[in-house]
């Protein structure tokens, strides 16, 4: 099994299990006649549909550093090479944080390293945390965030009325 299978199981095993979030990771190979690199891309699916999906949402991390020239003009490096070839190992990185993080400081702590708004997702799909504590959280959550917790909302909601219309027909029947 490869690291990233064991990392992807760890986080599945914190997932509400009622709603239908995958998150995935693949490295596409790049062969030029410069050389070759992997090209990564991580993205998470809700009822399979993509929610979240990098590096394409992230077009501002394909420009290179801003230079000065020697003139004083500023001017940007646009054929900066693949600059997110390393931020794979960064994402891992923060969901292992965040799965290291005990469950009482989840909710406070502040995940510095997450600038892809990733763990926001994680944490509204994390089962240990409930909706109620979502709520009242201050957090500001992202808009992929708010569509997991309104799906766990949803999900809720149906699993109460079926409960409740199920126990009305066990009345009726004595």
């Amino acid at each position: 099994m490869s690291r990233w299978s064991k990392l992807q199981k760890q986080i599945y095993n914190l997932l509400d299990p009622k709603i239908n979030l995958q998150i995935h990771c693949i490295r596409y190979p790049m062969r030029s006649q410069y050389g070759s690199t992997d090209c990564p891309r991580y993205w998470i699916t809700l009822d399979k549909d993509i929610i979240w999906d990098y590096p394409k949402d992230f077009p501002e991390l394909l420009k290179g550093p801003t230079m000065i020239s020697p003139t004083g003009i500023s001017y940007s490096l646009d054929y900066y090479p693949y600059p997110y070839v390393t931020e794979i190992s960064d994402m891992s990185n923060v969901i292992r944080e965040y799965i290291n993080t005990p469950k009482c400081e989840l909710l406070t702590k502040e995940f510095k390293n997450d600038k892809w708004g990733l763990l926001d997702i994680i944490l509204a799909a994390d089962r240990r945390i409930s909706i109620y504590k979502l709520s009242l959280s201050k957090k500001t959550f992202t808009d992929s965030a708010k569509l997991v917790i309104k799906k766990r909302i949803d999900g809720r909601v149906i699993k109460n009325r079926i409960e409740t219309e199920e126990q009305s027909k066990g009345e009726k029947n004595e």
